[in-house]
């Protein structure tokens, strides 16, 4: 029986610069040849041409000052909008994405929004509000080493562990798409916990609970695959891809067996949640470091934004503080519970930001909240022209769970889906 390698060699598509080229070259192109010309526009639907539809990404950042807050208060906004254009009281984020990815407290954030959830009949995920309730607990720096130390020592935070990740939920757990980076020590490379890889072969399904504790860790961790067979060393999931948004997108263009009919940045709609500045007066290398994830992010919201084009304007949505709060207000320091949950609705209060090829970012007209309402219909519209389409926009793997697994044993084809 063949034993998979101890730090399995991935699709060359988990290299960082593999994960962002595809998206750097469409900027490039639309750069060099005039991207704003009627000839390199993104082409309109012809009429009479069968629609797809868009495939609907969301994306959270790991780094900020605000420990994956401020995206959780962005997206239960988007969630009670959702509900309230719907007529359904009870949706949920889960309903209305394709593809979640999140790296570092963002990892978690999308983990707790996606996977099923143990006590209920249906294993419908939680809600926003209930996931913004458990980070906001973990920001007390005694929870977050919960996930950093892997396991708590005292009985109230082993019991929070539990009670969100339960030993059983894998990455097979996750209702749709889900993609979590850490940065593997034994390979030098990222790694990417894909639930796609997951279905394929037990050697690359992991508990979710490690998962969220690969890509938060500031140590090393060791961890193995469900059948033990696959073994990485992990480390924060922001060393590797701070802004996994490019990621995310690359994945979807790339796996055909789900995302069928998407072909290039005119069929997704993005929702790519930032989580305030870092404080730039830390002088120590822990903050240089926290500045230079803020760059990374920034380059990959620009180049996104580069490659839409003109139908970024509704295709694409980033929602981020413009840092003055957060640098102003010391959000690191917050321990109290109303002071950060104060400080996140100012800044989604705030006029948005826009990234500008080689200008930098401009101050838009509307507020944060305002692009979140906004796409909230775009999302709504999909959702309808879905019901009506003869072609599947996503045709998602599915996983039994009375089913057996394949056996790593049977196929060592390592092909993966991103």
């Amino acid at each position: 029986m063949a034993a998979l390698p101890k730090s399995p060699v991935r699709d060359p598509a988990f290299d960082v610069d593999k994960l962002t080229n595809e998206i750097f070259s469409i900027l490039e192109n639309k750069f060099l040849f005039g991207y704003d010309t009627p000839n390199f526009a993104v082409p309109k639907p012809q009429p009479g041409k069968l629609a797809a539809g868009k495939v609907r990404i969301l994306s959270i950042d790991g780094g900020g000052a605000t420990d994956g807050v401020l995206a959780a208060k962005s997206l239960v906004h988007l969630e009670a909008s959702l509900r309230r254009r719907s007529g359904n009281p009870n949706a949920r984020i889960a309903d209305f994405f394709d593809v979640a990815t999140g790296s570092g407290a963002g990892g978690i954030l999308a983990t707790l929004l996606f996977m099923r959830r143990k006590d209920a009949r249906e294993g419908s995920p939680i809600t926003a509000e209930e996931a913004l309730g458990f980070l906001v607990r973990c920001r007390k720096a005694s929870c977050w080493r919960i996930f950093r130390r892997r396991w708590p020592a005292g009985r109230a935070e082993k019991k929070l562990l539990r009670e969100a990740f339960a030993d059983e939920l894998t990455m097979r757990d996750t209702v749709k798409p889900v993609l979590i980076p850490c940065y593997d020590l034994e390979s030098h490379a990222p790694f990417v916990f894909s639930r796609a890889d997951a279905l394929e072969m037990d050697g690359y399904d992991f508990k979710l609970r490690d998962v969220c504790a690969a890509t938060i860790a500031e140590r090393p961790l060791e961890l193995r695959s469900v059948d033990g067979r696959t073994r990485i060393v992990a480390i924060n999931g922001r060393v590797a891809m701070n802004n996994p948004t490019a990621a995310a997108i690359t994945h979807v263009l790339n796996n055909k067996q789900e995302f069928p009919f998407c072909n290039g940045p005119e069929d997704l709609l993005v929702l790519s949640l930032g989580n305030g500045g870092s404080d730039f007066e830390d002088p120590s290398w822990s903050g240089l470091a926290r500045i230079t994830e803020d760059g990374a992010s920034a380059m990959v919201d620009q180049a996104v934004s580069m490659a839409f084009g003109e139908s970024g304007k509704h295709n694409y949505v980033r929602i981020q503080a413009n840092g003055v709060a957060a640098r102003r207000q010391g959000l690191a320091n917050y321990q109290k519970t109303r002071d950060i949950l104060e400080s996140t609705e100012e800044m989604l209060a705030q006029r948005h930001v826009e990234s500008v090829l080689f200008q930098g970012k401009k101050i838009g007209e509307s507020t944060n909240i305002d692009r979140l309402e906004l796409f909230s219909g775009e999302i709504l519209k999909e959702e309808e022209r879905r019901k009506t389409s003869i072609l599947p926009t996503v045709v998602l793997k599915r996983s039994s769970p009375h089913s057996p697994r394949t056996s790593s044993a049977t196929s060592l084809s390592i092909s993966s889906s991103v």
